[in-house]
């Protein structure tokens, strides 16, 4: 049973009768995919290709002390397809190509998308998914239907029993649960029937691993073995058996010193007899709940680069310092240092790539412009710090840092646009009418000299006051030359162009789903949470998103008109047609007035009222994760390996072109897209590189890019896990979002986090039974009474239009 050690993969709830939330108790996982090498921590792995894994075996070296003096043992996995026959199945149309998702809650349950866009493809079990992991690209064979099972109302836990917290207690029988995490976004099966059941299919090839195999979790000694097992965290991850060698030196004497610390284990050999893999211990991390030894977890499995910058590529940067202009350079450039720059950011960021500035001009038009950091002009295509970047691929924000992209040299001094410092930037420039029509634009290379670096708060006070006389010491230093008066009515001027370009975006039917994102005060000396609150959205944030959207949409024509081959650009496709039609009809079935039509009409169905209430926010949040579930990720592609032109809309946005230009300090597809931009505009190197190579790196930034958003996500769970711990329960109503055979979704209200609640866990229940009445779920609950004379309150939950929004009171505790 996976349960025996490190259970800390879902969050167990309690709710007391008449539908009143009781005592919480979190349990921990919050780790999955990717890692660095530890053994060369200043080196990218590069991702392993199974060019002929006919073996049936993973890259790597084997360890054959780990086996225990295993016996030969009937098979348990298939042998690969050779790559001739697997190459000339996928062009017959007999084998399908696709990414593994595995369920995080059904570690049984694996999918990849079928090629129509239907219904998911289904493999059920751990043999049929042939020893690929979460993440990889993988060949499948369809079985015959006579094969395809019947799918049944399963436990939506994987947990063993012995594992599992008591509901109402603060006490957990295994110890080793001390953190708190939420899993991966759900993953449900997608089925034309549950009648009919899945198209099932079998693993036959792995293209690609992009799962790194490599987790955390713990060991177990086994007496008599020269191996322990290693149980990782993630359940989607196979039990190790790792040599007792690379386990501490006391570890067969004093095994329960390390029960609650937490390792790092590489897989290296998984045989086919066997559903246990093989592999090495790489690290200690420490003791499991502690922020830094998690954190690190976190970083390590997703394969983020966490290690200092080689001297090679120091060596790429100004060695000079303080670096200034070279006079030629200035020379090359439209000289703005005189305009009205300002930038816009989180009071507490640091790398600042965008500024903006706005002018009115004497006809009543306006000049706004975008400037943006010209970091193309640092990182020189081709040499050490180059290929760093292009490896990284983008920075990773976690709570209490950042892991950088570039070296904090350049993410925080030289391409950062500090305010009262010359820098080097590429501007777009438009004449703006007061509704934001474009009149004019222009490209092109530009020193600016930011006046103030405003935060968002400072932005928003001036919008919120517009006739306000904002005094020196309520804002940060500003230049002396532009009063602040100047740039307060530059910020009014820019908001008021930004509201009708947001206006009329979704008028012409873009779509914005808006989770809610949970924030966090911390301890300046500990860096331990001190509080936590769900951020707010506001009209200083719409304004610099409407004003970068435009210049990535400027962009994108730009480079695509003189590089039509070689454009990296940024396409959104459309959800999946099968899961969009059950998602209305479920809706219909609920009374949900919700229109999935397009972009547009679902935009227009979540913004019409939920009520004047409270709540109404919460339920547009409720009705915003339902339809979140069948959209797709928004990729990065090169132009010339899509042919098709209208394959490169970006389905939210609803634009027919887009691209990512804003952000080159934080990302490196922007990086691509300034030499290209600067390349068109003739004042850049010529493009030296090929379609196929934009292609590959456009593939690498869309890894990179889902990892830095897992373990952002991740990082933030982390953080209240352990403010949970810190501040004791936590009071919160909670909303219903959705229901399953054996457990149902909630909201938290108050911190905005989703958690599910066991009914197999809930103090007080005496029973439960699931049913589906047409499409929609029902739930009946039946409570033990206080008088144990009367008989059992009953309680029905029923996904409709008037019980999908039942709120509730929800009581948080970390379980210690």
């Amino acid at each position: 049973m996976r349960g025996e050690i490190g259970d800390r993969d879902r969050d167990v709830y309690s709710l007391t009768k008449h539908g009143q939330f009781g005592t919480v108790t979190q349990t921990n996982n919050h780790k999955e995919d990717l890692a660095l090498d530890e053994k060369s921590p200043k080196k990218h792995k590069k991702k392993q290709m199974l060019k002929d894994p006919g073996s049936g075996e993973s890259t790597g070296s084997k360890v054959d002390k780990n086996r225990g003096g295993r016996q030969s043992k009937k098979a348990m996995f298939e042998e690969y397809m050779s790559l001739q026959d697997v190459s000339a199945g996928l062009k017959r149309g007999e084998l399908i190509q696709g990414s593994l998702r595995i369920n995080p809650k059904k570690y049984h349950e694996a999918f990849i998308p079928s090629p129509d866009g239907l219904a998911d493809i289904f493999l059920d079990g751990i043999v049929a998914r042939n020893r690929a992991l979460n993440g990889d690209i993988v060949v499948v064979k369809v079985l015959p239907q006579h094969q395809w099972r019947v799918v049944k109302s399963e436990p939506d836990s994987e947990e063993s029993p012995e594992t599992q917290c008591v509901a109402g207690n603060t006490k957990c029988e295994n110890k080793k649960a001390a953190t708190s995490s939420s899993p991966d976004v759900i993953v449900e099966a997608h089925y034309n029937d549950e009648s009919e059941g899945p198209n099932e299919a079998v693993v036959v090839y792995i293209i690609e691993q992009k799962h790194s195999r490599a987790a955390s979790g713990f060991i177990k000694f086994l007496p008599d073995k020269n191996f322990a097992m290693f149980a990782p965290v993630d359940h989607r991850i196979p039990r190790v058996n790792v040599p007792l060698v690379d386990c501490p030196a006391n570890f067969d004497l004093r095994p329960g010193d390390y029960a609650n610390t937490l390792f790092i284990c590489r897989i290296t050999h998984w045989p086919a007899d066997n559903t246990f893999a093989e592999g090495r211990l790489a690290k200690t991390l420490g003791q499991a709940g502690e922020i830094e030894p998690e954190t690190e977890g976190i970083l390590i499995e997703y394969d983020v680069d966490f290690s200092e910058f080689s001297d090679q590529a120091l060596a790429c940067l100004p060695q000079a310092l303080p670096w200034s202009i070279p006079p030629e350079e200035l020379s090359k450039r439209r000289d703005l240092r005189k305009e009205c720059i300002f930038t816009i950011d989180p009071t507490t960021a640091r790398d600042l790539d965008d500024a903006l500035s706005c002018k009115l001009l004497p006809d009543g038009n306006f000049e706004v412009g975008v400037h943006i950091a010209d970091v193309s002009f640092f990182v020189e295509p081709g040499n050490a710090l180059d290929f760093i970047a292009s490896r990284r691929a983008t920075s990773v924000y976690l709570v209490q840092k950042v892991i950088p992209m570039l070296p904090r040299l350049l993410c925080e001094e030289l391409c950062s646009l500090n305010p009262l410092t010359d820098r080097l930037t590429i501007s777009v420039i438009w004449n703006l009418t007061p509704e934001g029509k474009i009149l004019s634009e222009w490209f092109g290379r530009s020193v600016i000299r930011s006046c103030v670096k405003l935060s968002y708060d400072h932005a928003q006070s001036m919008i919120e006051a517009p006739d306000k006389l904002f005094t020196a010491n309520e804002l940060p230093p500003c230049a002396p030359e532009h009063p602040i008066d100047e740039i307060h009515q530059a910020v009014l001027n820019l908001h008021a162009i930004a509201k009708c370009l947001r206006a009329q975006r979704f008028e012409g039917g873009a779509l914005r789903l808006d989770q809610m994102k949970l924030s966090f005060t911390l301890d300046h000396e500990t860096g331990m949470p001190q509080g936590c609150y769900v951020y707010q959205y506001r009209d200083s944030n719409k304004l610099v998103e409407e004003f970068m959207l435009l210049a990535n949409m400027s962009a994108a024509h730009q480079i695509y008109r003189t590089f039509p081959e070689l454009a990296l650009l940024r396409r959104h496709p459309p959800p999946q047609a099968k899961m969009v039609d059950t998602l209305q009809e479920l809706c219909d079935q609920m009374g949900l007035n919700i229109d999935l039509s397009s972009a547009g009409a679902l935009h227009r169905s979540l913004n019409e009222t939920l009520g004047n209430d409270q709540y109404s926010s919460a339920r547009k949040e409720v009705l915003t994760n339902m339809c979140s579930r069948p959209m797709q990720m928004a990729l990065y592609f090169c132009s010339g390996a899509l042919k098709n032109e209208t394959l490169f809309r970006h389905y939210a946005l609803n634009v027919p072109m887009y691209t990512h230009f804003t952000s080159p300090i934080r990302r490196y597809a922007d990086v691509i897209v300034h030499r290209l931009l600067a390349a068109s505009l003739r004042c850049g190197p010529h493009i030296k590189i090929t379609t196929e190579d934009i292609q590959n790196q456009a593939s690498h930034c869309n890894d990179r890019k889902t990892a830095s958003k897992r373990v952002q996500e991740l990082s933030s769970e982390l953080f209240f896990s352990v403010f949970v711990k810190e501040s004791g329960p936590l009071d919160s109503e909670a909303m219903v979002m959705g229901m399953l055979d054996q457990s149902f979704d909630v909201l938290v209200l108050r911190y905005g986090v989703q958690k599910r609640i066991y009914c197999n866990s809930l103090e007080g229940l005496q029973s439960f039974e699931y049913k589906k009445v047409g499409k929609c779920p029902e739930m009946t609950l039946l409570w033990t009474p206080d008088d144990t004379e009367k008989p059992c309150i009953r309680q029905v939950i029923t996904c409709n239009i008037l019980n999908i929004f039942n709120i509730a009171d929800c009581y948080i505790l970390l379980g210690v």
